[in-house]
Parts: C-alpha cells; sequence; structure tokens
C-alpha cells in the first residue's frame, strides 16, 4: 500500500495527503527559491522529520524505560548549500522540562535511542547534524 499521496496545487505549492489517516501537510517553496514561504518547504520537513523521528524513538525508550520526557520540544535550524542546492546541516536542540530529574544512565538511554532512529540513519553522510541534547 501507498503512504502518501502529493498532488501540485500550481504556484510552487503541492498537498502530501497520509493515505492512512487522510491527514495532509501543505508545503510551499522557500521565499528565497521563488516561493511564497507560507508553509513548510520540502527541505525544512526533511530537516524537522528527524527531530520527529528523534523524539519518537526516544519516546519508545522512555516507556520501556519508564522514563517520563512529557513535554520535551526541539528546536530546528535548517543550513543549506549551493552548487548543488542542498541540506548541509541539520541542528537539533532538545529541551527536557525535568532534566535535572535525569540519571545518567537515563540520560545515555534517551541519547541512543535518538541518534539511533531510522531518519537520522536515512540521511546522507555528508549532511552535517548538530544535536544538542541540553542536559
Amino acid at each position: 500500500m501507498a503512504t502518501s499521496k502529493i498532488i501540485y496545487n500550481g504556484g510552487l505549492r503541492t498537498t502530501s495527503t497520509h493515505l492512512q489517516s487522510g491527514k495532509e501537510i501543505i508545503t510551499d517553496a522557500p521565499v528565497d527559491n521563488q516561493g511564497k514561504g507560507q508553509a513548510f518547504s520540502p527541505t525544512d520537513l526533511l530537516a524537522t522529520s528527524l527531530a520527529n523521528c528523534m523524539l519518537t524513538i526516544m519516546g519508545i525508550a522512555a516507556n520501556n524505560h519508564e522514563i517520563d520526557i512529557d513535554g520535551t520540544s526541539a528546536e530546528v535550524t535548517k543550513v543549506m548549500a549551493t552548487e548543488p542546492r542542498r541540506v548541509s546541516e541539520i541542528h537539533v536542540t532538545f529541551n527536557f522540562p525535568n532534566k535535572s530529574v535525569y540519571s545518567d544512565k537515563q540520560k545515555k538511554i534517551l541519547e541512543n535511542a535518538g541518534l539511533t532512529c531510522p531518519v537520522f540513519y536515512s540521511l546522507h553522510p555528508d549532511i552535517n547534524k548538530k544535536i544538542e541534547f541540553g542536559w
């Protein structure tokens, strides 16, 4: 079964539909690449998916080890390169609201989980991934 269906709407905008749930994501080309920048660009989604995946896998590890990470957030910065135009760096900074309560062992479990997520491994090795857990 297919995962998604994407429609080009014109004006450098697409609508992607997740077929299982029917949920939609709109993308827009960024202002620096002839777009309006009114929604995530495809490269924004690429960078953002790294943090989403890391938090998801950390959540699984947290559930398995009875660690509370509810409310944890991540800030993502995407850095573009030219020649060819591509994502060259992704910076992810995590903010754990209860960071003072985690033991060294719990921190190691969460870091290892995040750094072994499928998106992390799927990104080309030339993309510099700067991850800050902010303990």
